[in-house]
């Protein structure tokens, strides 16, 4: 399936692809380096069910093979990835971990230049440099809410690759266990009474990190006028910019930095 909604057609500037590996989806598209914006349309495939390392690089190469594109690929992966090697695995098949993810992707996309990355890295770096974050100096986080909180840290446009803070254990529950938006669901909270659970986690980052800016992403982002106003932290929170574009323009902009965490 295609979505030209955030298109931009006439682009002329350098170019690189990027590739979003999510739960339910796969999803690519050619990215204008320049503007952080989609060259033409976005292709979604469905993720495999079960998602095993094999059956999601198929579905990678039918994204990447759906342009005829030859040349260097950025892929995301919803987990930690160090030395190239799959650490944990969230939303997909748990084969994931150990697993060689270069050694993966070559098989069916070639020799040619590949980088994986986390997904909510991948995001923050689109949002820090063509979105939310842009124009923002000092330390700049993403964090994501939905079933979990994921997160990205920006220095001054520097990666800090696989933070993982939803796991950081705030007062006596990981943070993700108290302020994702699946506890706001499974707990039947108002955005007001869920918002003071985000607001003591964003509380500790601050003391941890002191971050210039906030970005909110995740689904309940669109919908960050009804709780955003509620926060009591002090740094500035704002919601993602790029939104379902931010996984595939940072995975593009990982492939052309040459970034393999």
């Amino acid at each position: 399936m295609t979505d030209s909604s955030t298109s931009a057609k006439d682009s002329a500037g350098p170019r690189a692809f990027g590739v979003d590996v999510g739960g339910s989806g796969i999803k690519g598209g050619i990215v204008d380096l320049t503007t952080g914006k989609l060259v033409g349309e976005r292709y979604k495939v469905l993720t495999p069910k079960p998602a095993t390392p094999e059956a999601v690089s198929k579905g990678v190469a039918e994204v990447v093979g759906h342009f005829n594109w030859d040349g260097p690929v950025g892929i995301t992966l919803p987990g930690v990835i160090t030395d190239g090697t799959m650490r944990t695995a969230a939303n997909i098949d748990k084969g994931w971990i150990g697993t060689n993810t270069y050694e993966l992707f070559a098989k069916d996309l070639g020799g040619r230049a590949l980088s994986v990355v986390n997904d909510a890295d991948a995001a923050g770096m689109a949002e820090d440099a063509h979105g939310a974050g842009s124009g923002v100096d000092g330390v700049v986080m993403l964090l994501t809410f939905g079933t979990g909180i994921g997160s990205a840290i920006l220095v001054n446009g520097t990666l800090v690759p696989n933070t993982e803070l939803g796991h950081l254990i705030v007062g006596k529950k990981e943070a993700e266990h108290q302020a994702s938006s699946r506890v706001k669901e499974e707990k039947g909270w108002s955005y007001k009474k869920w918002s003071k659970k985000v607001s003591t986690v964003l509380e500790e980052y601050e003391a941890l990190f002191w971050p210039s800016l906030f970005i909110a992403g995740g689904g309940i982002s669109r919908k960050a006028d009804k709780w955003i106003p509620y926060l009591t932290n002090d740094t500035k929170v704002v919601p993602a910019a790029l939104q379902n574009t931010a996984g595939i323009v940072g995975a593009a902009m990982a492939v052309d930095r040459g970034l393999k965490p």
